[in-house]
């Protein structure tokens, strides 16, 4: 093998073998869970509705563990061209029509109220621009 600048190491073949077998493995067992939770997202749109962004939410307490990074992050908000959605990896939370609601931003704070005063949430998006692009998306697509 070559490493860099024309310096040979005297690894094996099977020496190069016992690591890059596992780490292929633990890379496609990584892509085939994102893949997944994409999928099962992707299930719930609507013909003719397209995903305008997603973005991380910040857990909501201090002592929630961060994910391992090839879990990606733990908690999502979705931005569709009819909808806001809230995603815990697979699972969907919530689902809100955009023309229902009205956005809030406080800086990286971000809060979603139904057009008769009730809270649907309150989040912290990352990074910290994430809450005024929401609004803004989700106000071209029919939010207040």
């Amino acid at each position: 093998m070559v490493f860099g600048l024309r310096v040979e190491g005297g690894l094996p073949w099977w020496a190069v073998a016992v690591c890059a077998v596992p780490a292929a493995a633990f890379a496609g067992w990584s892509g085939a869970g994102i893949g997944g939770i994409r999928g099962s997202r992707d299930e719930v749109l609507e013909p003719g509705e397209r995903v305008v962004g997603v973005y991380t939410v910040k857990p909501p307490y201090r002592e929630h563990l961060p994910p391992d990074a090839h879990e990606g992050p733990q908690y999502a908000l979705r931005v569709t061209t009819r909808s806001l959605e809230m995603w815990e990896r697979g699972v969907l939370l919530w689902r809100h029509p955009l023309t229902d609601l009205r956005l809030l931003t406080e800086g990286p704070r971000l809060r979603v109220h139904h057009h008769d005063g009730r809270e649907a949430g309150t989040m912290i998006l990352e990074p910290s621009y994430a809450a005024q692009e929401v609004r803004l998306a989700a106000r071209r697509c029919g939010a207040a």
